[in-house]
């Protein structure tokens, strides 16, 4: 990692570790943490919320969320995609039929996650397993309850990457090209004292001026 661009990043990523972000960082990184305690049911609308994200808004998939809430463990397929569609989801009738066939986990999954002790194992599962679940998609539900060794790499965190010269924007996001960019923001945290959790909330903020979940 050369050149004058890397430097801009890592100094605007240094700004921001010292500036009142990083209390909100920590605060994030401090719930998700707390998240990952819950209930099978409780990491399940977790698991819900990562479905409805694949190429959709994050901040719409969080009211949708909201909106919801237990729904996700009971509805039927009809009234979930109706639901989805009222609140705006892009696609209501995919999703709602991959969160229906994904309940067959949602009494199991704590035991699933605490069965593993390596959680690229686990996200290998979650990828295989759950329908609607890609390596974003994993890596962003691992996230969200605690885990902090996984990238989440959706179009905001390649634009940024792309604008500093540090990779050329990729036509299709495949497991190995996932890996490589996972690899090289590995490289970024390392170098900022930051793991892949805490990196990904403050790329975040620089490219939305937001801190989200």
């Amino acid at each position: 990692m050369e050149g004058c661009k890397v430097e801009e990043l890592l100094k605007s990523l240094e700004k921001l570790k010292k500036s009142e972000i990083k209390s909100l960082v920590d605060a994030r990184i401090k719930e998700f943490k707390e998240k990952g305690k819950k209930t099978s049911n409780e990491l399940f609308k977790e698991l819900c919320f990562c479905i409805l994200t694949a190429n959709f808004n994050a901040e719409k998939s969080i009211k949708i969320q909201e909106e919801i809430d237990d729904g996700f463990l009971t509805l039927p397929e009809h009234q979930l995609a109706r639901k989805l569609r009222e609140l705006g989801h892009r696609y209501p009738n995919t999703r709602a039929k991959y969160i229906v066939e994904a309940r067959k986990y949602k009494n199991s999954l704590k035991d699933i996650i605490n069965s593993f002790d390596d959680g690229g194992k686990l996200r290998e599962w979650l990828v295989k397993n759950i329908k609607g679940i890609g390596y974003k998609e994993a890596s962003h539900f691992l996230r969200n309850i605690g885990f902090t060794d996984f990238a989440i790499i959706d179009f905001h965190i390649i634009d940024i990457l792309a604008k500093h010269k540090l990779i050329e924007k990729p036509k299709t996001l495949t497991r190995r090209k996932y890996l490589e960019i996972e690899n090289l923001l590995k490289e970024i945290g390392k170098k900022l004292k930051l793991n892949l959790a805490e990196l990904d909330l403050y790329l975040w903020y620089i490219e939305t001026g937001k801190i989200l979940k």
